[in-house]
């Protein structure tokens, strides 16, 4: 059977797809290695706990948010529960303990409250962050291109033409002179990159403006139920989606992706063919220059990727209560813990010693997750590197797990006094976890790393050098998280629906 459109994986960014050309009436076959759907968007249950595997929480949903467009045209409102959290974050670092609201409003007064000499700082920083959330989310993703090019570009977007070759620690340097305050302003950077001072300032900015104006929201029940509804809406309109089936080649005829093999993930021995008029790859972009195409494509793919940079990966460690965490003096949901002995923005890193690297603790108990309803569950995650995974044996990797879990909560359980011994259980993430469930390389969930070359604009584009073959995933603008797997989805579908 022929089809319109072939999407390869079936994290957000080829569901989003998957949802748009169906709607759209276009056949569409989805082929995901694993045996649900969703990526990092998703869940697992132990016993009578449910536990979200990355989700910790999205922000905007605000009217000026593409995603709230993007959820209305999919009905996705209509049929997923999104919960306001309640706060932005708590950080903490042994000098400093704020909890900052999601309002950039109540949040500029806030870190007054605390820093009132570097009111003049605090005032700019919000002005900007929010300034270039505002500019991205009105310009015309039709006529990008060309607004760029034109004389009058930075009187339309001046915060964007300012600040999109700027790193985030570059600009908060710049402003503001406390380093406490910068490291409160930026407590959770780690959200998308792990290096502030490579960070760039235009995708900090959209990210972190869309917290201060719209909220976090967190999805009732676990990222699983925004991953089923539409693996379930591409069904009901007429598509197909097949799990537990991995693609091993993109077939090219005529120098033209034509079509897919595939097989079964687990004792597949049969090779099947499908043939579409487009290819969209949700997979990690060098694992399709890679594995997937033939080698005068791929030699294409990789020079355009040649010099490009992976992002960092991830640990989590997912804790499993026998009541819910709030017992235990927890107030907030996000709370940000840095080591006391980090004076200053520059000195943070994610190298360091799990007894000093910094970290966030969720505590699902603060909202109505439905995770664990009469018990409780929470993460501690931090950034890390798949090179601190490697060449180990199963048991130096068991042991380093065990080390990593017992740091972090002793550290947990200093500021929350006894909330140690309400664990039930607990099990470890690391980035060859994430490798293994989403087979991206170096375990990352973000995609090529949002450093200020490979940000906004010139972040790789959805049409890749090969004709019919399309990118959609964290790979490529806007780049990663859920929003900007979502919203590269959707972009990819805009632009092959124009075509």
């Amino acid at each position: 059977m022929k089809y319109d459109a072939i999407i390869i994986g079936g994290g957000l960014g080829g569901l989003t797809a998957g949802s748009k050309l169906a709607k759209e009436g276009k056949k569409v076959m989805l082929v995901e290695q694993h045996i649900v759907p969703g990526g990092c968007a998703t869940t697992f249950k132990r016993g009578n706990y449910t536990m979200d595997v990355g989700l910790h929480e999205t922000e905007g949903l605000d009217e000026n948010d593409t995603k709230t467009k993007i959820f209305n045209d999919l009905k996705v409102f209509d049929n997923v529960e999104f919960l306001r959290v309640p706060e932005f974050y708590r950080f903490i670092n042994g000098r400093v303990d704020i909890a900052v609201p999601d309002d950039y409003r109540k949040a500029e007064a806030e870190f007054i409250r605390n820093f009132p000499a570097e009111e003049k700082g605090i005032r700019k920083f919000m002005s900007v962050v929010t300034g270039i959330r505002k500019e991205v989310g009105k310009m015309p993703r039709e006529t990008w291109k060309i607004l760029l090019q034109i004389p009058i570009f930075p009187l339309l977007y001046p915060n964007i033409a300012r600040y999109s070759n700027k790193s985030m620690g570059e600009f908060v340097d710049s402003i503001v002179k406390d380093e406490d305050l910068k490291l409160s302003l930026v407590a959770n950077f780690g959200y998308y990159h792990d290096n502030p001072y490579t960070l760039s300032m235009l995708y900090f900015s959209v990210a972190q403006g869309g917290y201060y104006l719209g909220g976090g929201h967190y999805i009732n029940g676990g990222s699983q139920k925004l991953s089923d509804y539409l693996a379930g809406f591409i069904k009901e309109n007429g598509g197909e989606v097949v799990l537990g089936h991995l693609a091993t080649k993109i077939l090219i005829e005529n120098k033209r992706a034509v079509g897919i093999e595939y097989v079964k993930t687990v004792g597949g021995k049969e090779t099947k063919k499908a043939y579409a008029e487009v290819i969209i790859a949700n997979a990690a972009v060098p694992n399709v220059a890679n594995e997937l195409l033939p080698t005068e494509e791929a030699e294409v793919l990789k020079k355009e990727i040649k010099e490009m940079k992976i992002a960092c990966s991830l640990l989590s460690i997912y804790l499993f209560f026998k009541k819910p965490a709030k017992e235990f003096g927890c107030k907030h949901y996000s709370n940000f813990i840095f080591s006391s002995k980090i004076k200053s923005m520059k000195e943070f890193n994610y190298d360091m010693d799990y007894k000093e690297r910094g970290f966030v603790f969720v505590d699902y108990s603060q909202i109505d997750s439905q995770l664990a309803p009469e018990k409780g569950v929470g993460a501690i995650c931090t950034v890390d590197y798949l090179e601190n995974w490697v060449n180990l044996s199963d048991d130096e990797y068991k042991a380093k797990k065990e080390e990593a879990a017992c740091d972090f909560i002793e550290r947990l359980n200093e500021l929350f006094p006894g909330i140690k011994d309400g664990i039930d259980f607990y099990e470890v993430g690391t980035p060859k976890t994430i490798m293994r469930y989403t087979l991206n390389p170096l375990g990352t969930p973000y995609g090529f790393a949002q450093i200020p070359s490979q940000s906004g604009m010139k972040r790789m584009k959805h049409k890749s050098p090969i004709k019919n073959l399309y990118f959609a995933s964290a790979w490529t603008m806007p780049g990663g998280g859920f929003t900007g797997a979502i919203l590269s989805g959707y972009f990819c579908v805009e632009e092959i629906l124009r075509k």
